[in-house]
């Protein structure tokens, strides 16, 4: 996968990852491993990237203003403790997050908040992936009734 770190490239090769899918990726960063989910999932699937810092946001929409254009990838200024969708934004499939705090251990309270706003994000069955395995492991998310 071009421009991609070794690591973002195991991790992107480890996702559960076919056309259409809907997918977030939490702590996107300036977008690396979001453009590349956005190839995989192709034009009918779509990428959800969020990240707290406005850095990130601006950095990625610069880096990926063809994706957004098409409306294959969404950056959205927002962190997993907070995220909602948005009215009529269908649920997803799948999300990921790579060395984000809520999720390895560093902001444990943060990360109950996260997975409950990711349940709510999405569908039911819906999977997450967090950097911290081989090269990933899975959270379980429990889907709201």
């Amino acid at each position: 996968m071009a421009g991609l770190s070794p690591r973002l490239a195991a991790v992107v090769d480890a996702l559960p990852l076919g056309p259409g899918m809907r997918v977030i990726e939490i702590g996107c960063g300036p977008g690396a491993a979001a453009r590349a989910v956005a190839e995989i999932v192709g034009p009918d699937g779509h990428v959800l990237a969020i990240d707290r810092y406005a850095k990130a946001i601006r950095q990625l929409s610069d880096r990926a203003a063809d994706l957004i254009a098409a409306g294959r990838l969404t950056p959205r200024l927002v962190a997993a403790e907070e995220l909602e969708l948005a009215f009529g934004e269908e649920p997803y499939d799948t999300a990921f997050a790579v060395r984000v705090g809520a999720f390895d251990g560093r902001h444990p309270d943060a990360g109950a908040k996260a997975l409950e706003r990711l349940s709510a994000a999405l569908r039911p069955g819906g999977r997450l992936f967090i950097d911290g395995g081989d090269p990933l492991r899975e959270i379980t998310v429990s889907s709201r009734p």
